[in-house]
């Protein structure tokens, strides 16, 4: 992915002396889905540049391609409505790191820790809504030491709990050279996009796999490759961070990826396994332009509504 590093200073440039920036940036994800040319999509485009990381994507601004992008001042801010997230509340009731480590046929069967991640969750000043951040900065490590030099690309974050439960998602890039969300939807399934794919993946499937795409190169997906169903328990964020792109450019870190909702965990606030998903979804070869990046999930604990259910289960390597 090639990213420009368009910087979010033009808030102070404004005279913005707020102690963080709100924009109305939060998009809902209807259970119905989004009306598309040739049927409904689970998915909402969100940043529209860069063809999904194949090429050139530019960062949101307060008054360009900022699409469900929101800007507070920091990543420790609340992006939610100042109103609602004052004193204390501005900042994150619970935070917690993770280590994120791949284990599967591709590593040896050994743990390969390929960078870190980042949890958030604030919860608002009269505790009717939270907003779950999520944050992922990739390393060097090369997790398939058998073949090239391979680096984890973090094509796609699943987040899980929502059953029943109204969302909305935002994001904003911190730091400002930080991966964008390219779409974000209602779907536990994670669709490659290599360039010619759909934008919007029709609904129509009729299962749930984890990652839906051609798991070899080159080429492009069949029609039901591209597809993807609605599913209520989980969001979906479209993104392209890695440490070292094939066409030379890099953006380990992620930016950082919301949801909001009326459902909030119970205190004290513990993470739930396998809440959040890494996955790879092959969207391109490794950083050396000649090793495949086959299709992994990673599972890590997440903060998410009490009583969450994180299904389906976890299948190695994806």
């Amino acid at each position: 992915m090639k990213n420009f590093k368009l910087k979010t200073a033009i808030v102070s440039a404004l005279g913005l002396t707020a102690s963080h920036v709100f924009a109305t940036g939060f998009v809902a994800l209807p259970n119905t889905g989004f009306t598309v040319s040739g049927g409904t999509s689970a998915y909402t485009l969100c940043n529209t540049t860069g063809n999904f990381g194949s090429g050139y994507s530019v960062n949101p601004t307060l008054s360009a391609n900022n699409t469900c992008a929101v800007f507070p001042i920091t990543q420790l801010h609340s992006p939610g409505d100042p109103a609602n997230y004052t004193g204390a509340r501005l900042f994150p009731v619970a935070t917690h790191s993770s280590s994120i480590i791949v284990n599967n046929t591709y590593t040896g069967n050994v743990n390969k820790n390929i960078g870190t991640l980042r949890d958030f969750l604030w919860r608002s000043n009269d505790n009717s809504e939270c907003i779950y951040g999520v944050k992922v900065q990739l390393n060097t490590t090369d997790y398939n030491p058998t073949s090239g030099n391979q680096y984890f690309e973090v094509n796609d974050v699943a987040r899980g709990g929502w059953d029943g439960v109204d969302v909305s998602i935002a994001y904003s890039t911190i730091p400002t050279n930080a991966s964008p969300v390219y779409r974000a939807g209602l779907t536990y399934t994670s669709v490659q996009h290599r360039p010619g794919d759909v934008d919007q993946p029709l609904t129509g499937l009729g299962s749930q796999p984890s990652i839906n795409g051609l798991n070899s190169w080159p080429g492009n997906a069949s029609a039901t490759q591209q597809l993807a169903d609605i599913d209520e328990n989980w969001v979906d964020f479209t993104t392209d961070a890695n440490n070292l792109d094939d066409d030379g450019s890099s953006s380990p870190s992620s930016g950082v990826y919301y949801v909001k909702s009326s459902a909030c965990p119970a205190t004290p606030y513990t993470p739930v396994a396998n809440a959040i998903r890494l996955r790879q979804t092959f969207q391109e070869l490794a950083g050396d332009g000649v090793t495949p990046n086959n299709f992994i999930e990673i599972t890590l604990p997440g903060y998410a509504p009490a009583g969450a259910v994180l299904t389906p289960a976890h299948t190695n390597p994806y």
